[in-house]
C-alpha cells in the first residue's frame, strides 16, 4: 500500500506542477508531528525560542496522535517527531516513539536530554534517526545561537548516544546538525573530525534568519552555506521561487493541538488546513482549504508570506 500510495502522490504532484491545476491523489508519504512547542533554549532566530511565536503553547495529546496514526500509518514511509520546540520535553515522549515503531521515525533535539538512560532507551526504541544540534565547538561560540545552552551537556549527550549504539549494535543513525553562520564557520573542520570520532553523520546546514536586520550578523563568508545574498542595501534569499512545492503533496505538519499545516515553514500556524479534533486527516488533506492553498502556490508562490524565506527550489 505504501508504494502504491507514493506513486499516486508523486503522479498527482507531477500533473499539478505541469498543468498548474491542484490535483491530489493518495495520502502523504511523510508527516511531521509537533509534540510540543515549548523549548528549554532561547535561540534568537527560532520562532519558539525567540518568543515571537504568537500561537498558544502546549503538548500534543497522545490519544490525538493515536487517532492520526491509525488513519495514516499504512501510507507512511517517514514520521518526524519534531517541528517547533524541543520534542524530548514532552512527558510522554517515549510513548510517542512506541506508537511509531513500525515506521521510519526521526527525532531532532537540541541535545540537553540525552542522559545515559535516555540514550539507551532511544537506541532500543526502533528510532531510525536522531538529529542533534551542535552549532559551535566551544561554549562561547555555541551559546551565541543556542542561548541558555550548555555545550558540555550536549557533547556528553552525543557521546551517550554513540556509546549506546555500540553496546546495542544499533543501526539508528546519529546526525550532528551544524547551522553554519559567520561566528562558527571557522570550526567546520573541527566539527567534521568530531563527528567522525562519534561515528555520526554531519549535516552542515544553511541558517534561516527571521530577523532581517540580523542577516548581516549571521551570514557566513562561505557563500554556499548562506541562504541570502546582498541586494542593494539589503539582502534577499537565493531562491528562484518556482511555482511548485513538493511539501504540499508529500509532507504536512501537525501542530501540538491538532492543526494540519501545509509545511514546516508555517511556524505560527497562519495557514491552518483543518483541525484533527474536528475532522479526519483524509477529509482535511482532500478538502477545499488545501486545494485552494495548493492552487495559490502553483499560481504565484512568492505571494505567500511563509514561502518567502523557504529553501524549496533553492540552489545553494
Amino acid at each position: 500500500m505504501k508504494y502504491v500510495n507514493a506513486l499516486s502522490a508523486g503522479y498527482s504532484f507531477l500533473v499539478s506542477s505541469l498543468t498548474g491545476r491542484s490535483v491530489i491523489s493518495g495520502m502523504p508519504v511523510s508527516v511531521s508531528a509537533e509534540l510540543t512547542n515549548f523549548c528549554n533554549l532561547n535561540c534568537p532566530e527560532c520562532n519558539s525560542g525567540s518568543g515571537v511565536m504568537t500561537r498558544s503553547r502546549g503538548y500534543m495529546d497522545i490519544d490525538l496522535f493515536s487517532k492520526l496514526m491509525e488513519e495514516i500509518s499504512p501510507f507512511l514511509f517517514n514520521m518526524n517527531l519534531y517541528f517547533q520546540g524541543e520534542p524530548m520535553m514532552h512527558p510522554k515522549f517515549f510513548t510517542f516513539l512506541r506508537k511509531c515503531r513500525e515506521i521510519n521515525t526521526t527525532v531532532s533535539t537540541n541535545g540537553h536530554f540525552l542522559s545515559e538512560e535516555n540514550a539507551e532507551k532511544l537506541v532500543k526504541s526502533g528510532l531510525k534517526k536522531i538529529i542533534v544540534s551542535l552549532d559551535g565547538f566551544d561554549q562561547d561560540t555555541y551559546s551565541l545561537y543556542r542561548k541558555n545552552g550548555d555545550i558540555n551537556k550536549v557533547l556528553e549527550g552525543i557521546k551517550n548516544i554513540s556509546e549506546a549504539k555500540k553496546r546495542n549494535s544499533s543501526s539508528m543513525k546519529l546526525v550532528i546538525l551544524f547551522l553554519v553562520n559567520s561566528n562558527n564557520e571557522h570550526q567546520i573542520k573541527d566539527i567534521r573530525h568530531y563527528a567522525g570520532r562519534m561515528n555520526a553523520s554531519l549535516n552542515l546546514k544553511s541558517m534561516q534568519i527571521i530577523n532581517k536586520d540580523k542577516i548581516g550578523f549571521w551570514l557566513p563568508a562561505i557563500r554556499k552555506y548562506g541562504r541570502y545574498e546582498k541586494d542593494g542595501n539589503g539582502y534577499r534569499i537565493k531562491n528562484r521561487f518556482p511555482n511548485m512545492c513538493a511539501r504540499l503533496w508529500f509532507n504536512p505538519v501537525i501542530s501540538w493541538d491538532g492543526k494540519v499545516l501545509p509545511c514546516c515553514f508555517d511556524k505560527d500556524a497562519e495557514h491552518v488546513m483543518g483541525d484533527l479534533n474536528e475532522d479526519s486527516f483524509s477529509d482535511i488533506w482532500n478538502g477545499p482549504r488545501y486545494r485552494i492553498f495548493r492552487k495559490s502556490i502553483l499560481s504565484d508562490r512568492k505571494m505567500t508570506e511563509i514561502c518567502r524565506n523557504c529553501t524549496s527550489g533553492m540552489r545553494l
